[in-house]
């Protein structure tokens, strides 16, 4: 089985850099994250799955949110990219890392408290 860390290691530059800056962001933001590779890609779950780091063909990474639809959005980051619940930010190199750091620090944190504030309402879970 494939780790996050063997996953990272595997993908091209700026990416690699990239995926690895992301993944500080989020195993930094709660004491009980974990990570694990789903659909070949790394998910991020606090305690549910809530998140997911996306390489793009093209280049850059998006850092996608499961229940994006749910968030306030005030940054104005997140695109829902014709998707349903999920919406995420792309983002393409380090500088413009660097400059939406804080911003993407507080959608993360969004994303924590609407699974703190939910606890056993089901997000994207397995059918038992």
């Amino acid at each position: 089985m494939t780790t996050v860390e063997e996953f990272i290691r595997e993908q091209p530059e700026p990416q690699r850099s990239l995926l690895w800056l992301l993944r500080e962001m989020l195993m930094n933001a709660s004491p009980g994250m974990r990570e694990r590779i789903r659909y070949k890609i790394p998910f991020f779950d606090a305690p549910r799955w809530f998140c997911y780091l996306n390489p793009l063909k093209k280049g850059g990474v998006e850092l996608c949110f499961l229940r994006g639809f749910e968030f306030s959005n005030e940054q104005g980051l997140l695109e829902a990219r014709d998707r349903q619940s999920v919406k995420g930010v792309i983002i393409h190199d380090l500088i413009e890392l660097a400059e939406k750091e804080e911003a993407l620090l507080e959608l993360i944190q969004e994303a924590l408290l609407l699974e703190e504030r939910t606890g056993n309402r089901p997000a994207f879970s397995k059918k038992k």
